[in-house]
């Protein structure tokens, strides 16, 4: 399988969380081809600020695979992670990072600042801009309609 295919399953989950009132952000974990992690955002719902697509994908691969240490596995997510889900990345071992669009006011894998180019002992492989039109626009949607339902 390729980029795409695992970044269409984090679309999809995306799309459930804005059909929840949450920011569509989704996030798969891929191991020897197999997906072992899924995540949405639901910070809203568990009125939880850990509550992030990658956070939930990391700890749904953890409980899968018997481990913390996830280094043979890939994670695909619709929006590049914050500095909280960097650190877990790294934390988690992750192998490589596949991320739709880029993320001006929190991305902390090039767009903000690039926690991978800091002497952690850990670095995956990252690979940004896949599907990066589709990832954008169910968020730029997202917000456009979230802020037409504030202002009537």
């Amino acid at each position: 399988m390729d980029n795409e295919f695992y970044m269409q399953e984090a679309l999809a989950l995306a799309k459930q969380a804005a059909e929840n009132g949450e920011v569509p952000v989704g996030a798969v974990i891929v191991c020897d081809g197999e997906i072992v992690g899924r995540g949405q955002n639901r910070r809203e719902y568990g009125k939880n600020a850990l509550a992030h697509a990658e956070l939930e994908a990391i700890n749904e691969a953890c409980k899968n695979l018997g481990g913390w240490r996830l280094w043979k596995c890939d994670m695909y997510v619709t929006l590049e992670p914050c500095p909280m889900c960097t650190g877990a990345i790294i934390n988690s071992r992750i192998r490589k990072l596949v991320y739709g669009a880029s993320d001006n006011k929190a991305g902390s894998c090039g767009s903000v600042i690039n926690l991978f180019d800091l002497p952690y002992n850990h670095k995956p492989e990252v690979i940004s801009g896949c599907m990066e039109k589709e990832c954008a626009e169910i968020l730029k949607t997202f917000f456009r309609q979230l802020r037409e339902k504030m202002n009537k």
